[in-house]
């Protein structure tokens, strides 16, 4: 079972579209079996980046509305990162994405940056306004 499907439900196609989506196209085209795979007990047999990937692309499959990622990249290192900031990133327009960050670029490419501070909001606005008018995110992307 797939996704909580039996084989006989699965939509192939919406698979492989969900799997380009999150970037994970190449990864599969390498795999002997293809998407036949066993990953293993909560894919132990996967890097962090491709499990972060294939949690894409299951929302993607089951074409969530909002995708919301808490950190989605804080345990990746940085080329791992750009895979995945590349994949949400390509989204961009077909989704709601909502990011939750402490990196700021993470963040960067964002249409609007919330800021907060001890649970208040504290300034909002894409990452150019907030270094313009914002002394904290000015010295946040100084040090970025």
């Amino acid at each position: 079972m797939l996704f909580g499907l039996s084989q006989q439900e699965i939509n192939l196609e919406q698979v492989k579209t969900a799997a380009k989506l999150a970037h994970l196209d190449e990864l599969i085209a390498r795999l002997d079996k293809g998407l036949d795979i066993k990953v293993g007990e909560r894919g132990v047999q996967l890097s962090g980046g491709q499990r972060q990937r294939i949690g894409i692309a299951r929302a993607l499959y089951n074409q969530a509305s909002i995708l919301v990622f808490d950190e989605a990249t804080s345990a990746l290192d940085g080329i791992t990162e750009e895979y995945i900031m590349d994949a949400i990133h390509d989204l961009s327009g077909q989704r709601t994405i909502i990011m939750i960050a402490h990196r700021l670029k993470t963040v960067q490419k964002c249409d609007q940056i919330f800021m907060l501070e001890q649970g208040k909001l504290i300034a909002q606005g894409n990452c150019q306004e907030l270094v313009e008018n914002n002394q904290l995110f000015k010295e946040m992307a100084r040090h970025a």
